[in-house]
């Protein structure tokens, strides 16, 4: 038996559980000897003093709050979300550095994607300050904290001298826990301008390590330049991209939708359509024969016949200590042309092939075009396209996309002036299909500073287009709205708000535009795309709070009269039961999405989590007729392994505890599944 607390994911015993694993010599009594790891690690170790390091003040604490749990909860909120019992997707209004927290069990390495737009430091308004003591506490002080004027009362102002600092200290631990909730082969994309890009690519390098550092993107935001800007007119922002671990990650080209070009595909096989590509022969001056000499062989064809073979003619010179092919051409008297790689003449070089002779004999007459030219034959590979698609390599610039657009598409779902330059779903959606993705095929997407929920509206998109399974987590703080603005006159008291209903109304257009596209729709095409009523356009929204369980609030005892009488109501005023059962799903690992139903017995509740493969009672005076039930549900479902919790003051007595127990586990229950609280 085991006994639930209401800690997240302790990262700092992870870690240390992970030196132990790797080095088991340098655990001495519990700890860690760390000169015995320095001796191990060698030549590993930087003992200079002066060496390259990037610090700033804060940030030993910084990290001490990254890895140090959260003690709060998620707190579902059905009424404020959208078709709750079937959405697989989440909207979590929160301080995301709590958040992120308390994500670690239930979401560790399960995101393929996280983008995020951070603040941009531009010395304005900067809401997050956190408390390394109370962060929750923290967070509820500084949501709605309004000034006389209506503005936000905590900025980050470049004259406060702590410029940098503060908002190096507010991103830094973000992306640590960030990077524990990517997959191995996940990617992370972060938005950011001048004011703070060099610092981002330092603890960008020290988070995800500088060999995981995949490209700078430019885009261009704003092709006029802004106007704003005193010297120049800025027309760039950038993008940095990093891999959690480069050796697994796979990125996908780019789909070129191009009318000009796709005419360019006019041949077809069996294989489909496709056009002349790159030549056989390798034009890279630095492939020749002496340094890749198996890659340099005659190839002899015959056009009537559409037959090939291969014949290995190079010699070696031991005087030049070099590889010779002689430069003849010839045709057989069976009629085969004797075709070798081009001579490079500026280096004085012998060509080769981009193929293998046993690649060659394999594939040439599926992808390889034969042209007569007047000096002989050449050879081509066959472009392709796939899937009806043109691919082309990404570049670092992107351009075509601009802030512009996302504006137009908040006037088009009617809420103009809500949000100040949101980005425009075409970026997000670009970085999405960079990642290779299966349909079948699950893909979890976080952005943790959702903003107007860009990213979102991007998912949904995306998945009505090519019928994907991409799922979404947003996380946004409700940071109140200027009493003033546009937005706050429109009804929206904070941008979680804003974030929900664009959500709502860009799902509704989105399956729109899919029922118009499927009804039109032939029955063949209809086979490749996603039917209207399986696109997921809701979302279940939780909100960032206290824990629901007195004893796991800490400091929480003011006289021992209210902790004797907590430890008869052991929920904090206010809390439902439903509430107590995803702090438990949430505390427990499992995902926020599983679906939750309700089995009544002898009017006492079972919830159970995930069809069976986890069940709560919270019912006073539990009997073996719940047992009973939980093991019917259990062999309703037969989940691989089910686990189980009560509440400790539930069971009327230990016999009755020690029966429900035996029961339990005479139907299969491992002794740390059955859990109370």
């Amino acid at each position: 038996m085991s006994k639930l607390t209401g800690e997240t994911l302790n990262i700092e015993e992870e870690n240390i559980q992970k030196i132990k694993e790797l080095f088991p010599e340098v655990e001495t009594d519990g700890k860690i000897d760390f000169d015995k790891l320095k001796q191990l690690l060698g030549d590993y170790v930087e003992d200079s003093g002066e060496r390259y390091n990037f610090t700033w003040n804060g940030k030993g604490e910084a990290l001490r709050i990254s890895q140090t749990p959260s003690m709060g909860t998620l707190r579902p909120l059905p009424e404020e979300s959208k078709n709750w019992d079937k959405s697989e997707n989440l909207y979590i209004e929160g301080d995301n550095l709590e958040v992120l927290k308390l994500l670690q069990k239930s979401y560790f390495n399960k995101i393929k994607m996280i983008y995020i737009d951070p603040p941009y430091n531009t010395g304005g308004d900067f809401v997050y300050k956190d408390n390394f003591k109370d962060n929750i506490k923290n967070y509820k002080e500084i949501t709605g904290q309004l000034d006389s004027d209506g503005k936000l009362a905590t900025t980050n102002r470049e004259y406060s001298g702590r410029y940098h600092t503060d908002w190096l200290n507010m991103i830094y631990p973000r992306l640590r826990l960030a990077r524990n909730l990517l997959t191995e082969d996940g990617v992370i994309f972060i938005s950011i301008d001048d004011n703070e890009v060099h610092n981002l690519l330092k603890i960008s390098d020290e988070i995800f390590g500088e060999n995981n550092f995949i490209t700078e993107l430019k885009w261009r935001a704003n092709p006029r330049g802004r106007t704003t800007t005193k010297f120049i007119g800025k027309t760039f922002e950038s993008v940095l991209m990093y891999a959690k671990d480069i050796h697994k990650f796979e990125i996908q080209d780019a789909i070129i939708n191009d009318d000009k070009k796709m005419k360019q595909y006019k041949y077809e096989d069996v294989k489909g359509r496709y056009k002349k590509g790159y030549p056989l022969h390798n034009g890279t001056k630095d492939f020749h024969i002496n340094n890749r000499p198996n890659l340099c062989y005659s190839i002899y064809y015959n056009p009537d016949k559409q037959h090939a073979y291969v014949v290995d003619e190079k010699k070696y010179n031991s005087q030049t200590h070099s590889w010779e092919l002689e430069r003849y051409t010839h045709i057989t008297e069976d009629g085969y042309h004797r075709i070798i790689p081009k001579y490079n003449e500026e280096y004085q070089r012998q060509r080769v092939w981009r193929w293998g002779q046993e690649k060659f004999l394999a594939e040439y007459k599926d992808d390889l075009i034969f042209e007569q030219e007047k000096n002989g034959f050449y050879i081509y590979g066959k472009d392709r396209l796939k899937d009806g698609k043109i691919f082309e390599k990404n570049k670092d610039i992107i351009d075509g996309i601009y802030t512009d657009n996302g504006t137009r598409e908040m006037i088009a779902m009617k809420l103009e002036k809500t949000f100040d330059f949101p980005k425009p779903t075409e970026l997000i959606k670009k970085f999405l299909l960079m990642i290779p993705h299966d349909s079948e095929e699950e893909m979890n997407v976080l952005d943790f500073f959702a903003g107007s929920s860009t990213t979102a509206h991007a998912v949904m998109d995306l998945n009505a287009e090519d019928n994907g399974n991409r799922k979404f987590i947003m996380v946004q703080l409700p940071e109140a709205i200027n009493q003033k603005s546009e937005a706050f006159k429109a009804g929206y008291e904070n941008i979680a708000e804003i974030g929900k209903e664009r959500i709502r109304r860009a799902g509704e257009r989105i399956k729109d535009g899919l029922i118009e596209k499927y009804e039109s729709s032939n029955e063949e095409e209809r086979k490749k795309m996603k039917h209207p009523e399986d696109l997921d356009i809701g979302f279940k929204t939780f909100k960032l709070d206290s824990s629901n369980i007195k004893q796991w609030n800490p400091g929480q005892y003011e006289n021992i009269q209210l902790a004797i009488e907590d430890s008869l109501t052991p929920y904090v005023e206010g809390r439902s039961e439903q509430d107590v059962v995803y702090e438990m799903i949430l505390k427990m690992g499992l995902d926020l999405t599983y679906p939750v139903e309700e089995y009544e017995v002898n009017g006492k509740t079972i919830y159970s989590v995930g069809y069976g493969f986890l069940m709560i009672s919270l019912a006073d005076e539990i009997d073996l007729n719940i047992a009973e039930k939980m093991i019917e549900i259990r062999n309703k479902y037969q989940p691989e392994e089910f686990r189980v919790i009560f509440r400790d003051e539930g069971f009327k007595n230990d016999m009755a505890k020690t029966n429900i127990k035996e029961t339990l586990r005479s139907a299969g229950i491992a002794e740390e599944a059955f859990i109370t609280l």
